[in-house]
């Protein structure tokens, strides 16, 4: 038995009391004076989703190339060959080659489109030439003269999984 009380507190008590400020950590170190060794890995070069746009009021003759997306609103004449998306802007003509990821057509483009993931053409949309993608739409009222290849899949992985013409057509007898 004990010869004192214990003071007792309440939870209204433990409530009003204000916490003490936690402590702050050390600063942490600077990268840029960190040795080269513990430098972070770098990576592969990503496509950006910055877009460059060609206006509408302009016509331009020439070669584009690199890593990004295009906005064609006005008129171009030469070649296109980007890792990223290339949209064609309806009252746009693009005359030349593609290769994109991705081609939306919504104005004229004269010349074949190749090594598209994804094409789509879209009411306003008039393609002269071939074409060939991994996936197709087509809207109604789009108009297009040329070969069409979509759906089938012509990379070096496709080769190994084909099997060769004898054993597709079973043992020669």
């Amino acid at each position: 038995m004990a010869i004192w009380k214990e003071p007792a507190t309440s939870k209204r008590d433990d409530l009003l009391t204000v916490p003490e400020p936690l402590a702050r950590p050390e600063a942490e170190p600077r990268l840029d004076t960190a040795p080269a060794a513990f430098a972070p890995p770098r990576r592969a070069p990503e496509v950006p989703s910055v877009e460059s746009v060609l206006g509408s009021g302009l016509s331009i003759e020439g070669k584009i190339e690199g890593t990004g997306h295009i906005r064609i609103a006005g008129r171009f004449h030469g070649d296109v060959n980007v890792h990223g998306n290339l949209a064609v802007e309806r009252g746009a003509k693009l005359v030349g080659g593609i290769q994109a990821e991705t081609v939306t057509v919504g104005g004229e483009i004269e010349g074949n489109i190749t090594g598209a993931s994804r094409v789509e053409l879209l009411e306003s949309g008039v393609l002269t030439g071939d074409l060939k993608a991994a996936s197709l739409t087509v809207a109604a009222g789009s108009r297009m003269r040329g070969r069409v290849e979509f759906g089938w899949d012509d990379g070096p992985a496709a080769a190994a999984r084909k099997p060769n013409a004898r054993t597709e057509a079973g043992p020669a007898s």
